[in-house]
């Protein structure tokens, strides 16, 4: 027999436990039929983003309760970008700082386990690279700094691998290929271009030009879906470097977001609207395909 008492304990239960599921199933579903403001994002970008972050926070953010489960300190100004990822089966996080340095930190066993030294300018964007990884078995990261330069540092044996230095002002953000085996690299600069790299063979590809004033952030569009069973390391044979139907997508300081079709180094379109710099891109994935999301210095996020 159940009680009054018990069904009351359950009503509780079961909406603690869909309290999360219900928020994004409301966003979905509004989602779905109108595309532009999300006041929501709003609420979570004022709530939850700090200017000044000079640590590396982990959270538990998919659990009812979230917690924090640990803290690398270490940085001694701005940390202005992080990554993820995995190697040998071993968990890292890299932090790029104001410090002008690099940060490795090992997630299983909670420690600092190396930092680059001797740079004289700040260290903008970090991503570590799979290419170095699946290809030469490299533990490589790579970063933009505002030294004008683009570098990959074997972070297992302290050691400098290759320097991009063709773009003539800082680097801002920068993203691996989603195709061929994220061999090709993006990049944004103070000095008003995008650029593509082969990482490869350390060559400038072709330079994209079109913003008014510095570009903030890059991104690639995901692997397609028809790709997902090929050779991602094989080109495919269809125009310079086999990026067909690829693009880039660029946030400016001009207050535009352009889109870039890789196989044909067109413009593609633009998007305006934010009242201040994009300071943020990404391409949407699942309910948000075709999608591209952005954060701006005006306070908002738009889709």
């Amino acid at each position: 027999m159940i009680t009054l008492s018990n069904e009351k304990q359950t009503s509780t239960q079961i909406s603690e436990e869909e309290k999360i599921q219900v928020i994004v199933q409301h966003w979905i579903r509004i989602l779905k039929i109108k595309l532009g403001w999300i006041h929501e994002f709003d609420k979570l970008v004022v709530n939850y983003v700090s200017p000044f972050i000079y640590t590396v926070f982990m959270f538990d953010i998919f659990r009812s309760a979230s917690k924090l489960i640990n803290t690398f300190a270490g940085h001694t100004n701005i940390v202005r970008s992080i990554d993820y990822s995995t190697f040998d089966n071993c968990q890292f996080i890299c932090s790029g700082s104001y410090d002008n340095t690099v940060r490795v930190c090992d997630v299983d066993n909670n420690k600092q386990i190396q930092s680059s030294n001797g740079y004289l300018y700040s260290v903008r964007f970090v991503k570590f690279s799979s290419y170095h990884y699946h290809n030469r078995r490299q533990n490589v990261i790579c970063f933009s700094s505002n030294d004008n330069t683009i570098r990959f540092w074997d972070f297992k044996h302290n050691k400098q691998l290759q320097i991009f230095n063709e773009h003539t002002d800082g680097v801002n953000g920068i993203e691996f290929s989603s195709f061929n085996g994220d061999r090709y690299l993006c990049s944004g600069s103070f000095d008003n271009t995008i650029r593509l790299w082969d990482v490869e063979t350390s060559k400038s590809l072709h330079v994209f030009n079109g913003h008014k004033y510095s570009i903030e952030c890059v991104d690639i569009s995901p692997l397609q879906s028809n790709n997902k069973n090929n050779n991602n390391n094989k080109m495919n044979n269809i125009g310079v470097i086999g990026g067909n139907g690829y693009t880039i997508c660029s946030g400016s300081s001009d207050k535009t977001i352009r889109i870039l079709d890789i196989e044909t180094t067109k413009q593609f379109n633009v998007f305006k609207g934010h009242d201040n710099y994009v300071i943020s891109v990404k391409y949407g994935s699942n309910e948000l395909l075709n999608t591209i999301l952005s954060g701006s210095s005006d306070k908002s996020v738009r889709l």
